[in-house]
């Protein structure tokens, strides 16, 4: 499978919202509906989980993504991801790198050509 990055440097193609949806995988998303649920105090559906990727032109995406102000800046400045942003790390993102480091780490690559 290709790597997908996320604007935001989540990796989509290792999302498992991504797999499932990818996979046509009903169970899986209804799983990870009930996992994520628990896990941030959400009442999600599998059709919360139903995700293309976040660089999908329509969609679906998984409903926080769908809301992602991070997403909608990238798509208004049309980069592929915010490592290719003349702004990069903005306070929104600085703040969203915080709780996912790994994400800081992809990013931090693109910007240096890896």
């Amino acid at each position: 499978m290709e790597k997908l990055t996320a604007t935001c440097g989540l990796t989509c193609s290792e999302c498992p919202a991504y797999i499932g949806t990818l996979n046509g995988d009903v169970a899986a998303l209804e799983a990870l509906a009930k996992t994520w649920s628990q896990a941030y105090g959400a009442a999600l559906t599998a059709d919360d989980c139903t995700c293309d990727g976040c660089h999908s032109a329509a969609g679906p995406w998984m409903s926080h993504c769908a809301e992602c102000e991070i997403r909608a800046c990238g798509t208004g400045k049309n980069v592929e991801t915010c490592a290719e942003c003349t702004d990069y790390a903005c306070d929104k993102l600085t703040a969203f790198l915080e709780y996912v480091p790994e994400a800081k780490m992809v990013l931090d690559g693109l910007r240096d050509g890896d």
